[in-house]
């Protein structure tokens, strides 16, 4: 039978209360989903607000900007020069500037796409947290927290982030280079056999404050670097780098972890150690030495180094250096040199930040590792704080929180 012979299966004209409904029925289902918005308007800029005009901060704008498919429209940072200074360079409104501690939920309460976290480490979870219930996508800089409690919240935002179809990114730059990841990828399929040691360090100068010496609140607020409560100590702020690779080699945390530390090289600026000397225990009685240090010391190389070794070879990544494999009984990986990482590393994260947001891929992928390469830093800050052995059963469980000091800081 034809459709011809047949009137009533044949498509039938709509009348005007039938259009508008099923109009509005549409546009309503576009409405709801981040991935058609953005399908249908692929050439939009995503709109960006941002939290810490710091040093980081702007010159990591620098490079949204340079993408192309960013706008930033928005800035919130405690200080007013700060704000104003990044305000000026990105041609954000005056209106659309926002200080004080408080100063980001007034940010959050305008139009934005996305949030960029640049602040000090100890608000990460904060402003993650605040961002992801206000329905914008997050791009957050390490380390995520400086305590577990703060780790936590970061994963439960991450979560949440996927259930409500928003992207969320942690700009690690090790796990977006070719060299680290096709190394890596061969030691976890046994190029170099059973792994039985590694080492790890992350060995630099010291940091210079930026103006004099202020231990008022405020003061330390904005050499948040050598606060121990805003940046987590070096070991977190700084170390992770490295700590987040032994992370990423090993595939597992570590069962415990001992050591020491201390401030010997630097002693008259802020609280934070100028180094650490940690064992890490993993499972099948494989030890991985870390030191770390930041203080000058007459002329020692800058290292961010792991090196884990095999029974049947080894792995040696140096951020900023070469990345490569050595294999016995199977194919060798000469690697690379990695050389402007620390930029090409960010511009890779920003670049898939967009393509998520465009994409609609709310997998959010790098939120678990990063949670729990950030507790793995913690944990060895505890060990050598304490002076003695901990767990990371025990760790897992803390609920120790940070507290800087904000007495008299404006909201």
């Amino acid at each position: 039978m034809s459709l011809a012979s047949n009137p009533s299966v044949l498509p039938q004209p709509l009348n005007r209360r039938q259009f508008v409904q099923g109009t509005a029925a549409a546009l309503a289902a576009i409405a709801s989903n981040p991935r058609l918005v953005r399908a249908a308007d692929a050439n939009s800029k995503v709109t960006i607000g941002w939290m810490g005009c710091g040093g980081r901060g702007t010159w990591i704008a620098d490079l949204f900007q340079q993408h192309g498919g960013y706008q930033i429209v928005a800035c919130a940072d405690y200080f007013q020069d700060r704000v104003d200074t990044f305000g000026d360079k990105f041609k954000i409104e005056a209106s659309r500037r926002f200080t004080g501690l408080m100063g980001y939920k007034r940010m959050l309460e305008g139009k934005l796409d996305a949030v960029v976290i640049e602040s000090p480490p100890y608000f990460h979870p904060e402003h993650a947290a605040a961002s992801v219930e206000a329905g914008k996508h997050v791009y957050v800089a390490k380390p995520i927290a400086v305590d577990v409690p703060g780790c936590q919240s970061i994963a439960e935002s991450g979560k949440k982030a996927t259930a409500k179809k928003q992207v969320f990114l942690v700009d690690f730059q090790t796990r977006n280079n070719e060299f680290y990841i096709e190394a890596i990828k061969r030691v976890h399929a046994g190029a170099i056999g059973k792994i039985t040691f590694g080492e790890a360090r992350y060995h630099c100068g010291a940091l210079h404050m930026r103006g004099a010496v202020d231990n008022s609140p405020a003061g330390r607020l904005r050499n948040w670097p050598f606060d121990i409560a805003l940046s987590g100590d070096i070991i977190t702020e700084q170390n992770i780098h490295t700590l987040d690779v032994m992370n990423w080699i090993m595939q597992t945390p570590p069962l415990s972890v001992a050591g020491t530390g201390g401030r010997k090289g630097r002693v008259h600026v802020g609280d934070c150690w100028d180094h650490f000397a940690l064992v890490f225990q993993y499972p099948d009685n494989v030890g991985i030495i870390f030191s770390s240090k930041q203080y000058d010391d007459g002329g020692s190389d800058v290292g961010i180094v792991m090196d884990v070794f095999g029974s049947a070879g080894r792995i040696s990544t140096k951020y900023g250096g070469n990345v490569f494999l050595i294999a016995k009984d199977k194919e060798s990986y000469p690697g690379g040199k990695t050389g402007s990482i620390y930029k090409d590393g960010a511009v890779n994260n920003i670049a898939s930040f967009h393509k998520q947001i465009l994409a609609g891929d709310c997998s959010n992928t790098t939120v678990v590792p990063s949670v729990q390469s950030n507790i793995i830093t913690i944990m060895g800050r505890t060990a050598a704080y304490e002076h003695r052995p901990v767990t990371w059963k025990e760790i897992i469980k803390s609920t120790k929180r940070m507290k800087p000091q904000f007495e008299g800081l404006k909201a």
